[in-house]
């Protein structure tokens, strides 16, 4: 009778544990279907983005649904992969989608000279709120639309 006892025993500690590790890994799975693509949280800091997001590190939501679906416009507030640093993600506004005309001051510190460019196809125009301390479009050009 005891080994009857101990074998139900252990059996009922095995069935628990494989319930609470199931419960665990549909909630990892669950997690990582919503942060890869659905919504994923993100810590912004900088000064390109101001007065719209603060100088000091914050936390934003960001949805990953709009440039999913190639549903980005102008106005929208974007998390890019550098261009230039691939490791980085940079928060920019959307100033304009493929075939929209964009002028913009080239070196707003120094001067007044604009140039004027067609976004190309299959990229954006993208530049921080703060364009007297951003590093953005009007340096390293048009962004592929795979960025963001």
């Amino acid at each position: 009778m005891g080994l009857r006892n101990s074998l139900s025993l252990l059996k009922s500690f095995a069935k628990e544990g494989f319930d609470i590790s199931l419960a665990v890994g549909k909630f990892f799975s669950c997690l990582h279907v919503v942060n890869s693509y659905l919504v994923t949280p993100a810590l912004t800091s900088g000064p390109s983005m101001l007065p719209t997001l603060n100088l000091t590190p914050t936390i934003v939501l960001a949805e990953r649904l709009s440039p999913r679906f190639n549903k980005l416009s102008p106005g929208d507030v974007v998390l890019v992969r550098s261009p230039e640093v691939p490791r980085k993600i940079v928060t920019k506004r959307v100033i304009g989608v493929e075939g929209d005309r964009i002028a913009y001051v080239v070196d707003p510190q120094n001067s007044d000279q604009s140039e004027t460019i067609v976004v190309p196809k299959g990229h954006i125009w993208i530049q921080g709120d703060n364009i007297y301390n951003s590093y953005d479009s009007r340096n390293f050009g048009a962004v592929p639309y795979g960025l963001p």
